[in-house]
């Protein structure tokens, strides 16, 4: 049977497999393949086309499936449905609609019923306004001004990139900062990243100097949040195995004029 690299539209053919399951099988039976578009069949037997990354990333080379990718800075890039796009001093981002009180906007990736127990990416964001950190510990609602990555329903979390108010005075509001500290909700640990783009004072308007979750221009208040281990990747190890849509969700539980995430 053949599976495909659609980029030249040549089949790689690997006749030991009838159809293989994963980048992962990928990989392991033919460790020279490239990085490409690959067919491969889900839990039910139904074939996919996916993208498989073959080189190392987040620690492992075993091969990857991407499930999203979406770059604003392409100028012919959409957000995703109903999500609001920002434009300013040539930075393109996608935030809340208007709102006058706090709000999520959700976009969700299907994994095709293809199995993962690993997930890995990164996500680049801007502020705008003033968001505060933390806001409660209840995962289906604004638990923090951010971007939270949860799989499935009910929620289970994956990843959160929180959004501080300033960088270098009191109000900053990170749990990996020095000052003001405010600890994640129980469910999400560790696994988060945190980052002001602001300087003192803020202000009502979108911060395109220092992007958020970079690891990058962190403040005096925010150095360890510039150290957090693999930053900008995020890597997290399931403790099962899932074929989950993974949602991702732009909150803040304050008015769009005062603060919000892109």
């Amino acid at each position: 049977k053949n599976v495909y690299n659609e980029s030249n539209e040549e089949p790689f053919f690997y006749p030991s497999l009838s159809l293989v399951h994963s980048c992962e099988q990928i990989k392991a039976n033919w460790p020279d393949s490239p990085s490409d578009y690959y067919i491969i069949a889900d839990s039910n037997g139904h074939a996919h086309h996916v993208y498989c990354h073959m080189e190392e990333l987040c620690g492992s080379d075993e091969g990857w499936m991407s499930l999203a990718y979406l770059d604003m800075s392409a100028p012919n890039s959409k957000c995703p449905e109903r999500f609001r796009l920002y434009e300013e001093n040539g930075v393109r981002a996608c935030g809340r609609p208007s709102t006058g009180s706090g709000s999520c906007i959700s976009a969700t990736y299907p994994s095709k019923d293809i199995s993962y127990s690993q997930v890995c990416g990164k996500i680049i964001g801007y502020q705008f306004g003033s968001p505060d950190g933390t806001n409660n510990n209840n995962i289906d609602t604004a638990y923090i001004d951010g971007i939270s990555l949860t799989h499935g329903s009910p929620r289970r979390h994956i990843w959160s990139f929180i959004g501080a108010a300033q960088e270098n005075v009191r109000y900053d509001f990170c749990p990996c900062g020095t000052i003001n500290k405010e600890s994640p909700p129980s469910f999400v640990g560790d696994d988060y990243f945190c980052e002001s783009g602001a300087p003192s004072p803020w202000q009502s308007k979108l911060y395109t100097d220092d992007p958020l979750w970079d690891g990058e221009k962190c403040g005096d208040l925010e150095t360890q949040c510039c150290g957090l281990p693999g930053i900008p990747w995020f890597h997290k190890t399931l403790e099962y195995t899932t074929t989950d849509y993974i949602e991702m969700r732009v909150c803040c539980d304050q008015a769009t004029n005062d603060e919000d995430m892109l």
